[in-house]
């Protein structure tokens, strides 16, 4: 288990690559009537400058590597923002770096990946897919894998999140993070449990890829199938299984996971996009999706964050979102 001391050493660690976000609070939930007197604040992560949290993870954990390790450069498997990060980390570090990803994968998100110049390697449609391949790159070329989630350092540094909330909102009595892989809800639910136990933190994933939530019920990890998470609009989001430490994390810290519909994420990115600082891709905008639509299912709490993991968003989806 991750303690707090390293994602502290996390924090400095990632002082001036990864931006401090600060919490913007939001009147989306208000509508005309004002009758939600709920206070919703956002932690905009897409204002990293990858757009998105990844960063944090990545480059807490390629700077840990040893001196031996760095020279021998890093591969990933990503559907996009991880790849960015990692890239990102890379090339601020004077590293190679390889990337495997979804030939589905966003054109915005390939080309901001290159842009940072990794090279990527295209395989197949799933996150078994690419992580196969990326494992086979790194047996014969010796790279260093960094995975996307399923590690101590990338929770760690996905759990400097949690402490700033913590620090800008001491009353914030809610938090509400998207769950892929879990390595983001990993790191801010033990950040913040173990420094104030009484924060509830609150998972929220695609119906088409609650893998999470049924983990989380059934005491054990639940794997879904391919041909449904992909479906999801939410690409960021499409892992079909927890992390194995991170379901460790999640088991003990996170108090409930709820799922919304691809409508839900949809009107809640449509919301978001109406501001440039705010603008999410679908991932990022599942919290505010269940903030907005699943009241009945949340902590009845009056301070609530809802973390915008990234705005990495196509740009016709954007398009459409703002006609």
């Amino acid at each position: 288990m991750v303690p707090l001391a390293d994602i502290r050493e996390a924090q400095n660690r990632i002082r001036g690559v990864a931006v401090r976000t600060r919490l913007l609070e939001s009147r989306i939930h208000q509508g005309g009537s004002g009758s939600d007197s709920r206070k919703l604040y956002l932690k905009p992560e897409n204002q990293q400058p990858i757009g998105a949290f990844k960063l944090r993870g990545a480059y807490n954990k390629i700077a840990s590597l040893s001196k031996e390790d760095r020279q021998r450069g890093v591969i990933t498997y990503s559907s996009g923002n991880h790849a960015q990060g990692v890239a990102y980390a890379a090339r601020a570090l004077g590293m190679k770096a390889v990337i495997t990803m979804p030939t589905t994968a966003p054109s915005v998100k390939l080309q901001a990946t290159a842009a940072l110049g990794a090279e990527i390697v295209l395989a197949g449609t799933t996150g078994v897919e690419r992580q196969i391949k990326a494992e086979e790159l790194a047996a014969k070329h010796g790279y260093v894998i960094i995975p996307p989630f399923n590690d101590e350092k990338i929770i760690a540094g996905q759990g400097t999140i949690g402490i700033e909330i913590l620090e800008d909102l001491p009353d914030v009595e809610t938090v509400l993070v998207p769950v892929g892989g879990g390595g983001l809800i990993s790191g801010i639910a033990t950040a913040i449990k173990l420094t104030n136990p009484a924060v509830k933190v609150i998972g929220v994933e695609p119906e088409l890829g609650a893998d999470a939530q049924a983990s989380l019920r059934a005491g054990k990890i639940v794997e879904f199938p391919s041909e449904q998470v992909t479906r999801t609009i939410a690409d960021g989001l499409r892992a079909q299984y927890l992390g194995e430490i991170n379901f460790e994390h999640i088991r003990r810290y996170v108090d409930d996971i709820v799922s919304v519909s691809e409508q839900e994420i949809e009107e809640a990115a449509r919301k978001l996009a109406a501001d440039p600082k705010t603008t999410a891709e679908p991932s990022g905008a599942v919290t505010v999706a269940a903030f907005l639509f699943h009241k009945d299912q949340l902590p009845q709490t009056k301070v609530n964050v809802a973390v915008i993991s990234g705005g990495n968003i196509d740009p016709a989806l954007l398009a459409r979102l703002r006609s």
